[in-house]
């Protein structure tokens, strides 16, 4: 060969490999549910294997109510991809500008319509809905067998299951207090079903819009006094060391068979049953009220994935094609049967999943469920003066005049029309 050819033939091979490197892109994705950590990989390496000129670098930042984010999108820094929680974050980052419109994209359309007011601003669809996620009581039904009691339906039924429980040295409930997020969940559980259950649906959606506006107070039509004195029943029925137990600990006294019972929402159950496959376990509303009609699930979309607005055009359509792609009959398998959680495509099939989850569903589908109002405000106020709120209540730290005040304030505040 000559040397004229030998030439060609280099430079020929190092403009081929220059355009496919210049064609492989990496993404980096943020995500905030820490359970997921084990098994996205399989999500992500999935779509690699279809997508073989685009990788997914990950980053957690789980229960920083998205200080991290907000950190990086004044730096210009977000990620291309973000999980994030339904309503407020979603509108937040809209309002911004830090994340692009989605309403357009193919993959909405697949979307189930129930599903995509949590993420709309201004008519616009501003990020892709993942799942349906419900707060209520994880129980394990084995030890209920042995001391024969059912599933509650009523207030009183708890209280009469709590009972039994203690009466056979069996913990009630596994503790988390070391951390504000789940009592925060419980308060807002309370407060969120209470509201919608003496206003309506479209009731909430005024209330919301009044607390924008300063019009309302965070008390007005729920029973306040009850609220707390659910709080300070549902803390005596805890592990006795509740406000040394952080979230691991508190999967262990379940997964262990020392708790009968777990206030939490199913992205609870997976390290769980990972820790004992043995667990047999159901999923019911947490029955505030004595009235079994009133009792739902405080349910709604959870989490979301949305796409930077200032990521380069290219990384943003790697971005929709990973969107796209979690709309296919194999991502929504690993979604549900690895990753466990629901799914909001139209059609997909529960019916592989563990109980819990189907109970969740069928629960939902059945009798309705209470919006998820604490998503509704401003981040600050739900991770400041809910979650603080609730962990300061149940220490003994603050009452609920105090609670009430802290977050007319904090609304009032950190409303940003």
């Amino acid at each position: 060969m000559s040397l004229k050819k030998i030439f060609s033939v280099f430079f020929f091979i190092v403009i081929t490999v220059g355009i496919v490197m210049s064609q492989s892109i990496t993404l980096t994705m943020s995500y905030y549910k820490q359970e997921i950590t084990p098994v996205l990989p399989k999500l992500l390496d999935a779509f690699s294997a279809k997508y073989p000129d685009i990788k997914i670098t990950t980053e957690i930042h789980p229960n920083d109510g998205g200080a991290s984010l907000a950190a990086a999108a004044a730096s210009g820094k977000l990620p291309d991809i973000m999980q994030q929680p339904a309503y407020s974050a979603v509108i937040e980052n809209a309002k911004n500008g830090y994340i692009i419109d989605l309403t357009r994209q193919p993959v909405m359309k697949k979307v189930i319509d129930g599903a995509k007011p949590s993420v709309t601003y201004k008519s616009k669809i501003y990020a892709l809905p993942m799942d349906f996620a419900g707060i209520g009581i994880i129980y394990n039904k084995k030890i209920f067998a042995r001391y024969k009691l059912k599933a509650p339906t009523t207030y009183l039924e708890l209280q009469k299951i709590a009972s039994v429980l203690k009466s056979n040295g069996v913990t009630p409930f596994a503790g988390l207090l070391k951390e504000n997020w789940s009592i925060g969940h419980f308060m807002m559980m309370l407060h969120g079903s209470m509201l919608a259950n003496k206003v309506g649906l479209k009731g909430v959606a005024k209330f919301v819009d009044d607390m924008n506006a300063g019009k309302t107070s965070w008390d007005k039509n729920v029973n306040i006094s009850k609220i707390f004195e659910i709080m300070d029943w549902y803390k005596s029925n805890m592990d006795a060391n509740a406000f040394e137990m952080n979230w691991n600990e508190q999967q262990a006294s379940f997964a262990e068979e020392k708790a009968a019972m777990m206030v939490q929402g199913l992205w609870s159950y997976l390290p769980a049953i990972t820790t004992n496959p043995n667990l047999d376990c159901g999923y019911v509303p947490f029955p505030w009220s004595n009235k079994a009609k009133d009792n739902k699930f405080f349910a709604d979309v959870d989490s979301t994935f949305t796409v930077s607005s200032q990521s380069p055009k290219a990384k943003q359509d790697a971005a929709l094609k990973f969107l796209d792609w979690l709309s296919s009959s194999e991502a929504i398998e690993i979604w549900t049967n690895d990753i466990k959680l629901t799914s909001t495509f139209k059609g997909a099939n529960i019916k592989s999943m563990q109980m819990p989850f189907q109970d969740l569903m069928n629960d939902v589908n059945k009798n309705g469920s209470y919006p998820w109002e604490f998503s509704m405000c401003p981040t600050p106020t739900w991770e400041q003066a809910m979650k603080n709120g609730a962990l300061g209540y149940a220490l003994g730290k603050m009452k609920p005049a105090d609670i009430v005040k802290e977050i007319n304030n904090s609304w009032k505040t950190n409303y940003k029309p």
